[in-house]
């Protein structure tokens, strides 16, 4: 009776553990779905769809930006948007959030309309490029001296790291998954492209803000002096920690 007993435990047992994890498949799956349809939702307040190459923002001239005296994210933003263009939520939305696929898309396999996808992909890669790039000392110590500014190529909206994202080693300091897609970025367009610094800083903000709509655009909208009451209805974070 005993055996019976302990059996038939076990099997209900098991049963409930194939529900939970069940249960927990179906929630990451949503989870997923929400997220694509908020950051959908957020391209159609200003009526653009995916589909080809459009970059918002990309005439805005980087060529004077003096990255020494960026001393936040908020100052990063209004050098490389074009913030003296903002005058509403919509404008903020057209200018910092990025459509259609990067000219680097293709490659590292991302696309800005895919941003959860896109940040699981470069997470992915993260360690690999990581790796590689310190290899060349050169182009190493170029990215220690760009993410260790407190330039916003972080995590900060979701872990409260702050604006820098990695120690003085180049280690990241938060284990989320937006932290590493937002580097691998970083690595990969110091190693492969012939960017310029403040370039490949405004490729990183860009994807900050696909992954940090809110926040990013109510920095964007304070800089340029615009009003921020109206921001409720942008997702505060695209995929999760």
């Amino acid at each position: 009776m005993v055996n019976y007993i302990n059996t038939m435990f076990l099997r209900i047992n098991s049963k409930m553990k194939r529900n939970i994890i069940m249960y927990l498949i179906l929630g990451v799956g949503i989870l997923i779905i929400f997220n694509q349809i908020q950051i959908s939702s957020v391209r159609g307040m200003i009526g653009v769809t995916g589909g080809g190459i459009s970059f918002s923002g990309s005439n805005n001239d980087l060529s004077n930006i003096n990255l020494d005296e960026l001393k936040s994210t908020a100052h990063t933003i209004a050098a490389v948007f074009p913030v003296k263009d903002i005058k509403t939520q919509e404008d903020a939305v057209a200018i910092m959030i990025p459509i259609g696929t990067p000219e680097y898309g293709d490659e590292l396999g991302v696309s800005f309309d895919d941003p959860i996808n896109s940040m699981n992909t470069l997470e992915k890669l993260y360690l690999q490029i990581k790796s590689e790039v310190k290899q060349n000392p050169e182009v190493w110590q170029r990215y220690i001296n760009l993410a260790t500014k407190p330039v916003g190529i972080s995590c900060e909206f979701c872990c409260g790291v702050g604006p820098v994202g990695i120690d003085s080693r180049g280690d990241l300091t938060c284990g989320c998954s937006h932290l590493p897609a937002l580097h691998a970025v970083t690595l990969w367009l110091m190693k492969n492209t012939d960017y310029t610094d403040a370039e490949i800083l405004r490729e990183a903000m860009r994807w900050k803000t696909l992954f940090f709509p809110k926040n990013m655009i109510e920095l964007g909208m304070t800089v340029a002096g615009g009003d921020i009451s109206e921001l409720d209805n942008l997702p505060g974070m695209v995929g999760g920690c």
